[in-house]
């Protein structure tokens, strides 16, 4: 219990990132950050 009074802002944060996370994961998220992704790149080599 004392690690976590020690460090209480930074396990709050933690939490609050990791459930961010999750939220993202849950809503389909990474496929959408990875399409633009590809298309970003394939703008920039110039193939798109």
């Amino acid at each position: 219990m004392k690690f976590l009074r020690s460090n209480a802002p930074a396990v709050v944060l933690l939490s609050v990132g990791i459930l961010f996370l999750l939220l993202g994961i849950w809503r389909g998220e990474p496929g959408e950050v990875l399409r633009k992704a590809v298309t970003i790149c394939m703008e920039c080599i110039g193939l798109g």
